[in-house]
C-alpha cells in the first residue's frame, strides 16, 4: 500500500482497460448520494499493480455497512501474492467500517475457472446483483458502413427512417438536463421501473461531461424533445447507461437515431466496443425464445438492443465475502425483499 493520487489511479484503470465504475469520478458520484468511497492501491513503491474503488454504505437498523466493489477489483487474477495483499487490505477496510460483507462484481467473463477461483478465495455467489451481469457488446470497429452491416436489417432501416422523418440529434448541454430528466420520469412511468433522481443525472453530467467521458444526446422533432440518452467512455470502451423516450411520435424512431449517434460519438473517442448495458440474465436461447412475449424488467429493452448486432456476454456476477455471518443472514433476508439500485 502507498499514498495514492486519484489521477494516478484513474490513469491505471484506463491503462489496464478497467471499467468506468472503478474510476474516482464514479466514487464521487456515489458519494453525493449516500455512499462513501475509498481507493485501495497496491504497488511495489513506484508502480501500481492492482487495487479497487470500494463503495461503503450503512445497512438499515444500524447493522453495520456493506462494502461494494463495482466491476472490480482491478488485479491480475493469476497473481496469488497480489490478490492475497488486496484481500488483506480489504479486510482491514471492512473492520474500519464495520462491514458485514464485501460484495464484488468483477469485470470478468463468467467461466467455470473464474467461479472456482473466487470460491477458493473465500467468496460465495450472491443472488443480489447490483449491476446487470449480462449485456450486449457491439463491435464498432471498421467503417460506419461496416457497423451498419453488422446490425439486423430492421434496425438499419429504422435508423435511416428516423432521418427521413425529420428527427434530429444534438449534443445536449447542462440546460437540456431538465428535458432529459422529464423524459426519464415519463419512461419510468410507462415501463414501471425505477430511475434515479434528477439530481443524480445532473451530478453524473457535471462530473463526466467536461472531460468528454460522457455525452448527453437529445433527439427532437420540430423542436420537441422525443428521446435522450447518456453514454460514457473510458479507453476503448463505451457504455449506454441511461436512456429515455416520450410516448409521442414514436413512429419517428428517435431512439434508433440516438443510439447511432452515440455509437458515432464513441468511435470519435477512439472506442472499439459499445456496451448496451443490461439485458435479462438468461442464456441466448431463452432470450430469443421469449423476448417477443415478455415485457417485464429488462425484457422490454432486449428486443431493441439485440438489433444493433452485438454479442451477448455475461460477467461472473456478484460474489460476497462475509465478515459477520449472523448479520449477513439478516442482510440476505432484507435484500430478498427489494431489488438493487443499478448503475
Amino acid at each position: 500500500m502507498f499514498e495514492f493520487d486519484e489521477r494516478e489511479w484513474d490513469a491505471f484503470v484506463k491503462k489496464r482497460g478497467g471499467h468506468l465504475l472503478q474510476t474516482s469520478r464514479w466514487g464521487r458520484l456515489k458519494a453525493t448520494f449516500g455512499w462513501e468511497y475509498e481507493i485501495l492501491t497496491l504497488s511495489d513503491g513506484t508502480t501500481l499493480s492492482g487495487g479497487a474503488l470500494v463503495l461503503i454504505r450503512p445497512l438499515p437498523l444500524g447493522l453495520g455497512t456493506i462494502a461494494y466493489i463495482p466491476r472490480g477489483p482491478i488485479v491480475d487474477w493469476d497473481d496469488g501474492d497480489t490478490i492475497s495483499d488486496l484481500l488483506t487490505a480489504l479486510g482491514l477496510l471492512a473492520r474500519k467500517y464495520r462491514a458485514v460483507l464485501l460484495k464484488i462484481e468483477p469485470d470478468e467473463r463468467d467461466t467455470p475457472q473464474m467461479r472456482e477461483r473466487l470460491q477458493a478465495l473465500g467468496f460465495r455467489p450472491s443472488s443480489h446483483t447490483i449491476q446487470p451481469p449480462r449485456t450486449i457488446l457491439v463491435d464498432i470497429t471498421g467503417s460506419e458502413e461496416d457497423i451498419l452491416a453488422r446490425m439486423n436489417q430492421g434496425t438499419r432501416r429504422k435508423i435511416r427512417l428516423a432521418e427521413r422523418r425529420g428527427v434530429t440529434v444534438r449534443t445536449g448541454k447542462a440546460r437540456d438536463l431538465d428535458s432529459f430528466t422529464a423524459l426519464m420520469q415519463e419512461t419510468a412511468a410507462r415501463n414501471a421501473f425505477g430511475v434515479h433522481s434528477p439530481a443524480y443525472y445532473r451530478q453524473a453530467y457535471k462530473l463526466f461531461a467536461p472531460t468528454e467521458q460522457a455525452v448527453l444526446l437529445m433527439a427532437s422533432y420540430e423542436e420537441r424533445d422525443l428521446a435522450g440518452l447518456m453514454a460514457f467512455a473510458l479507453g476503448r470502451r463505451a457504455w449506454y447507461f441511461y436512456g429515455a423516450s416520450s410516448d409521442e411520435e414514436r413512429q419517428r424512431m428517435p431512439t434508433y437515431a440516438l443510439q447511432w449517434e452515440a455509437i458515432r460519438w464513441a468511435r470519435g473517442r477512439g472506442c472499439t466496443v459499445y456496451d448496451m448495458w443490461g439485458i435479462p440474465d438468461a442464456d441466448e436461447e431463452e432470450l430469443e425464445a421469449l423476448f417477443q412475449h415478455r415485457h417485464d424488467g429488462l425484457w422490454g429493452v432486449y428486443g431493441f438492443k439485440r438489433g444493433f448486432g452485438g454479442q451477448v456476454v455475461r460477467t461472473v456476477g456478484a460474489w460476497d465475502r462475509v465478515y459477520r455471518p449472523l448479520l449477513y443472514t439478516a442482510y440476505r433476508a432484507a435484500v430478498a425483499r427489494r431489488a438493487g439500485a443499478g448503475t
